[in-house]
């Protein structure tokens, strides 16, 4: 479970008009902090990355699914919809009928004990899967939470994008950044043009 703290300041971050990923980042950086901590270990910074992802979106943060994961919602947003409308069809069809009330109200307590029994074994696989996940990850390293391993990923990622996109991201980043922190940036990147002018 993420913290409060890196709840506040995602909620922070919506409200100063800032990107769900942007949103999402307090939770990936609390997840880097837990590996490089020793809480668990990560085989890779995308683990560490997809882990924190994952909490945002656990805690309300609109983080859209990429790749892979992106195809599997939208087929199962279809699938739900295709059954929605499967048992609206089917509940039109039995109140034409009209059937008695003893027949439906055992219907309604059987229906009860399935929904039960249902809810408590995927609760019970639920935890049985938290369980073993996190002892698999406590046998993990913390070598992908290294400022090397996330420079490197950070490299990749911004790679992977148009030069318009970085542009574009660039452009929002300095609109809701604020006055203070634009000028905070501009006096990080001075410092930093001076250090390596010397080099």
């Amino acid at each position: 479970m993420p913290s409060k703290s890196a709840i506040q300041r995602a909620r922070k971050d919506k409200r100063e008009g800032k990107s769900p990923s942007t949103q999402a980042g307090e939770f990936v950086r609390e997840e880097i902090e837990h590996v490089r901590e020793g809480k668990h270990g990560a085989r890779s910074t995308k683990q560490a990355i997809a882990i924190g992802l994952s909490e945002a979106r656990r805690a309300g943060v609109d983080v859209p699914a990429k790749g892979k994961a992106a195809k599997k919602s939208s087929a199962k947003k279809s699938a739900a919809k295709k059954s929605a409308a499967k048992k609206s069809s089917t509940k039109k069809s039995a109140t034409k009928k009209s059937a008695t009330k003893k027949s439906a109200c055992k219907k309604a307590a059987t229906k009860k004990t399935a929904s039960k029994k249902a809810a408590r074994k995927s609760s019970e696989t639920k935890a049985t899967r938290s369980r073993a996940a996190t002892k698999a990850l406590k046998k993990e390293g913390s070598a992908a939470a290294s400022k090397r391993a996330l420079s490197r990923q950070g490299h990749q990622a911004a790679a992977k994008r148009s030069a318009a996109d970085r542009s574009a991201a660039a452009k929002k980043a300095a609109r809701t950044k604020g006055a203070k922190g634009r000028s905070a940036a501009a006096k990080k990147a001075a410092r930093t043009r001076a250090r390596h002018s010397g080099d």
